[in-house]
């Protein structure tokens, strides 16, 4: 099984399918079907499998050393898939433990850590024209709208018990479907021992978790995704791993996948262990499971959980109790080396994945290619923008006015990398409240207020991505040993909240608008950005195409703004296509009668201006009209203001922001 080139490649820490000759493989030899197993420990001084087989006894099945590599392997006869294993690792000292396959494929469930032998050549896939297709799509310039999931939490059964990965098809695919998102994000589903961790400690691997079904099960999930037209990007987590006995830490009786000294090996707020990237077998060993969820299970991303944790040797850590690099920096360069192999390897040998980075600092450059110096990523979260549009939004409106920039210096920065937005899981927990109850006010404020939210999210560049439940206005904080609270559904409004976001992705994926320059600066144009007193906001979002334009403004106060006067770029007519206070949603129906006709009056340093109704709490999209881009002074305006710092100051003698002469709307 192990050839010359295998051993070569392993040491060399490029062997970027290790999986297919480490671990445990059904195979037939001689004749005689069995299972051939394949574990790296060099410093151990026996290694046996051991199972329900041979009544877990180390003496019947001891391995054998493969030269000087540290791999030790053994056929053993009669052992089929479904087969519960360990390995019993001696070490010096008289170290001896039993320990779960590494690169097991299957596991036990817990509270059971066992590792099953399991086939990974006996599932027929049927999505090769959604691969077909992902190869050639170009997805920063393409709509990506993610529903990140917990599939233990999203729904139960009646008796409490899990759902599983088929059941979880038959339900959660349609329901994604229905509400427009492109791609699913499953918070981690290898196989981990404590529900509490969410997944992100995580023991196996290459296994799936048994939670759910088998490692075919969640193939088949995966698969209907794609035929559905349903992308799945799963949670990814190479910056730390559990130190329960069964699994990877001190594997042989050695620090093998971890640093041995604390300040580098170790995370105390987590109370876990952290690799030791600089070693060759680790590397192979994480770069091949990055690439085995993607050729095996076909994932279409994989978002990596924590980045800053693995770039920072000072992360989370007090003076004294962190090792500075080889230059005395805080940076650690074996993890920034592993990041960029990582990415290299991933988008040369699956073109169209997504590699996404939750990084949380102001590393440079994480979404550039590795080749100019960058981490290799192709979308970052941005969490700035998060943290600050969270913390806006929760502030009483009478108080807005004075935190105006936390709304607009996201626009600094917003195209320095290729950015998601994220609402995500970690903002509904640990007495962060939910999305709905973040927000100020009375149930009515609080309803709008997050309508608006939503749709400054969606009309913000960027991707998108919201955890579960926030697209039905929860009550609660994510309970991940508990459903969803569905019965909220039964009232009128989180049903339109639901509603809303429908049509919010479904606006976001049809208008090019809102998606095709979501990462370059001559997408987005300021329409309005000095209005702080009454905490407006108008922002022009711009296609590849002239006539793929959309006005986007927003009213954060209680207060209707009426005649409220916007520069626009096009003449013409300006339909009103969405508007959260319409009652569909509901809101009061303050609004523009369908749209407005724009004047030949300059504003704001556009050639024409629209007085439009503002509601309360509200945001409208005003689509320009189709022609408007084919007119000379337009296209010359677009081309000037194309950029992250265009919004031009008012003229002196400029009208008040909200001083026009249009009527009321309604």
């Amino acid at each position: 099984m192990l050839t010359d080139l295998d051993l070569h490649l392993h040491a060399e820490g490029t062997h970027y399918r290790a999986w297919l000759k480490m671990g445990a493989h059904p195979t037939t030899h001689n004749g005689v079907e069995g299972a051939h197993f394949a574990v790296w420990a060099p410093n151990a001084t026996a290694v046996s499998v051991v199972g329900d087989f041979n009544g877990w006894d180390a003496r019947k099945h001891p391995m054998k050393p493969h030269r000087n590599s540290g791999i030790w392997q053994t056929f053993i006869p009669g052992l089929r898939p479904g087969d519960i294993y360990k390995y019993e690792v001696r070490g010096r000292n008289g170290y001896c433990q039993q320990k779960a396959d590494p690169y097991g494929f299957a596991a036990e469930l817990r509270p059971k850590s066992a590792s099953r032998v399991w086939d990974l050549r006996q599932y027929r896939w049927n999505d090769a024209d959604w691969l077909a297709r992902r190869r050639e799509t170009d997805w920063l310039h393409r709509p990506i709208s993610i529903y990140e999931v917990h599939l233990g939490s999203w729904r139960r059964k009646p008796n409490g018990d899990f759902l599983t990965y088929t059941e979880l098809a038959d339900k959660l695919i349609p329901y994604a479907l229905d509400l427009g998102y492109t791609h699913i994000e499953l918070l981690p589903i290898t196989e981990h021992p404590f529900d509490g961790s969410w997944g992100y400690q995580t023991i196996g691997y290459y296994a799936p978790t048994a939670r759910y079904g088998t490692p075919d099960d969640f193939r088949a999930f995966v698969d209907r995704c794609h035929q559905a037209g349903l992308g799945v990007i799963l949670d990814w987590v190479p910056a730390h791993f559990p130190k329960d006995a069964h699994g990877l830490a001190y594997f042989d009786g050695t620090h093998l996948y971890e640093h041995s000294d604390p300040r580098q090996g170790e995370h105390r707020d987590w109370g876990t262990l952290i690799f030791n990237f600089g070693r060759h077998e680790v590397r192979s060993f994480l770069l091949s499971n990055a690439l085995f969820w993607a050729e095996e299970y076909h994932a279409d991303g994989l978002r990596v959980d924590a980045v800053a944790s693995m770039i920072y040797l000072d992360y989370s850590r007090k003076p004294g109790e962190w090792i500075p690099n080889k230059y005395g920096g805080r940076e650690n360069l074996e993890a920034v080396a592993f990041l960029r192999k990582f990415n290299e390897v991933m988008h040369a040998e699956c073109p169209g994945i997504l590699t996404i980075a939750e990084e949380s600092t102001a590393w440079p450059m994480v979404s550039r290619p590795t080749y100019v110096g960058g981490l290799g990523f192709s979308l970052k979260w941005n969490m700035g923008w998060m943290h600050d549009t969270l913390q806006y939004i929760a502030r009483d409106p009478v108080h807005r006015k004075y935190h105006h920039n936390e709304l607009t210096f996201s626009l600094i920065y917003a195209f320095n990398e290729n950015f998601i937005l994220p609402f995500s899981h970690d903002e509904v927990v640990h007495g962060k409240r939910s999305m709905l109850d973040k927000m100020p006010g009375d149930l009515w404020r609080k309803f709008a207020n997050l309508r608006l939210l939503y749709a400054y999210f969606c009309a913000h560049p960027g991707k998108k991505l919201l955890f579960m439940g926030g697209e039905i206005g929860s009550w609660d904080e994510w309970k991940f040993d508990a459903a969803l609270p569905w019965s909220v559904l039964d009232y009128e409004p989180h049903r339109r909240l639901r509603d809303l976001v429908r049509d919010l992705n479904g606006l976001y994926a049809s208008l090019p608008a809102l998606h095709e320059r979501d990462h370059e600066s001559e997408g987005f144009c300021w329409l309005e950005l000095y209005d702080a007193d009454q905490s407006v906001l108008a922002f022009l979002r711009r296609g590849a195409r002239p006539t793929d334009a959309l006005v986007c403004a927003f009213n954060f106060t209680p207060v209707p703004r009426y005649g409220y006067r916007i520069g626009v770029p096009f003449p013409g007519r300006y339909t009103e296509i969405l508007n959260t206070d319409a009652e569909i949603y509901g809101g009061s129906n303050v609004g523009n009668l369908g749209g407005v006709d724009s004047e030949p009056r300059p504003w704001g340093g556009q050639p024409h201006s629209v007085a439009i109704a503002l509601p309360p709490l509200g945001a409208v999209f005003l689509q320009p009209p189709a022609n408007g881009g084919v007119k000379s002074d337009v296209e010359s305006v677009a081309s000037d203001s194309a950029n992250t710092n265009n919004a031009e100051a008012k003229p002196a003698d400029a009208a008040p922001a909200a001083g026009g002469d249009a009527a009321p709307a309604r």
